[in-house]
């Protein structure tokens, strides 16, 4: 698993983007909490007051090609939130100085899925505090074990997350 290329990857993206005031840092720990939020979500697995606990991984949508063609497309809403946070992941790294980091794989915290969510959560926390190498370790390996445990492969992972960068450039070109 190389995240040097995605580090180079994401760093183009974060210098086009351009933002750099002194609440930069607050705000992506703030996003990476929303994302993390967002892919429980579409996991569902913690939502013991529903019928349908599993995850959200295919969603069909339609989409306009010209000259006038309509086409279907299949996404997986859970992938897409998972590759989500990993960007705001590898902006803190930036943010820290990373732009290349060989991280060793710490064991997994978390026995079940909940458990890892509530774990990351609280390493996001803490790693906001003290902004330090070894947080930002736990951090990416805490968040690279939940990936497995979703059932994702690091493939399907890097395969999305170029993806979806090609979608946050598009954004930018569009003033999102």
């Amino acid at each position: 698993m190389n995240l040097t290329k995605l580090f180079e990857t994401q760093k183009i993206l974060r210098d086009r983007i351009g933002y750099n005031e002194p609440d930069r840092f607050n705000k992506l720990i703030l996003a990476l909490l929303v994302e993390l939020g967002e892919c429980a979500n579409e996991w569902r697995g913690f939502k013991f007051w529903s019928k349908n606990q599993k995850p959200r991984t295919k969603k069909f949508g339609v989409g306009f090609a010209n000259p006038g063609g309509v086409f279907q497309y299949e996404t997986n809403p859970l992938l897409e939130e998972y590759v989500d946070g990993l960007h705001f992941i590898l902006e803190l790294g930036l943010e820290i100085n990373l732009d290349t980091f060989v991280f060793y794989l710490l064991p997994e915290c978390g026995e079940t899925v909940t458990e890892q969510f509530n774990w990351i959560f609280t390493v996001v926390v803490d790693f906001g505090a003290f902004k330090n190498k070894g947080d930002y370790n736990e951090l990416i390996s805490s968040y690279i074990h939940l990936g497995k445990m979703l059932g994702f492969t690091w493939e399907e992972v890097e395969q999305a997350y170029y993806t979806k960068n090609k979608i946050n450039h598009q954004r930018q070109e569009e003033g999102y």
